[in-house]
């Protein structure tokens, strides 16, 4: 494998056949010759609330905020949790680094910090991920199936650049916004990353 994708956007193409995937941005957090593996930043997951979700997984989700969106990372692992985060938290051999400002950590470590006196900067928590075996990306690239992009993160949000090909917005987070007025029309993920102000 020439290069990785690991910290680079896929954001489906027209011709996606998998509904699930349909109008999908991907943050690709690992991508090497035997599996790569991504969470997806514009779908949430409805009807889950964050402080009941961390009080089943037994974690004190009472200061955890109300209005924070969980996303729906793709549909491999729905029962796992994944959150993305700020630089600014770290656990020891458990958090990787995935692009400038953005790392992914997937252990219970980081659901606490998300309810401690110092949580990450920025987080969001997601459920499931996106996952491809040996060669399906690239298979899926050569096909056309996904277009490639460059997050550019500015603290708390992730901008994303390219042609919109599809005027179906609802499936986007609440906060989030189209800007047409650019030379490249963007989304704005404002709401990708929840935590306190």
């Amino acid at each position: 494998m020439n290069h990785s994708l690991a910290g680079k956007l896929l954001i489906a193409s027209p011709a996606i056949e998998d509904p699930r995937f349909r109008q999908a941005v991907i943050l690709v957090c690992t991508h090497n010759e035997d599996h790569a593996m991504g969470i997806v930043l514009n779908k949430v997951t409805e009807g889950v609330d964050l402080p009941e979700l961390l009080d089943q997984l037994g974690v004190d989700g009472d200061d955890a905020p109300d209005d924070a969106h969980i996303l729906m990372g793709g549909p491999v692992g729905r029962d796992r949790g994944f959150v993305l985060h700020s630089e600014d938290y770290d656990s020891a051999g458990a958090t990787l680094p995935i692009c400038e400002g953005v790392c992914l950590t997937a252990t219970r470590d980081v659901l606490h910090a998300m309810t401690s006196d110092s949580p990450p900067e920025r987080y969001v928590l997601a459920l499931g991920y996106s996952g491809w075996a040996a060669g399906q990306l690239e298979q899926e690239l050569a096909e056309n199936v996904w277009l490639v992009g460059v997050p550019d993160v500015a603290p708390g949000e992730v901008i994303v650049q390219f042609s919109l090909f599809g005027g179906d917005n609802d499936t986007l987070p609440t906060g989030t916004y189209v800007d047409d007025d650019a030379a490249t029309p963007r989304i704005m993920f404002a709401a990708a990353y929840n935590g306190p102000e």
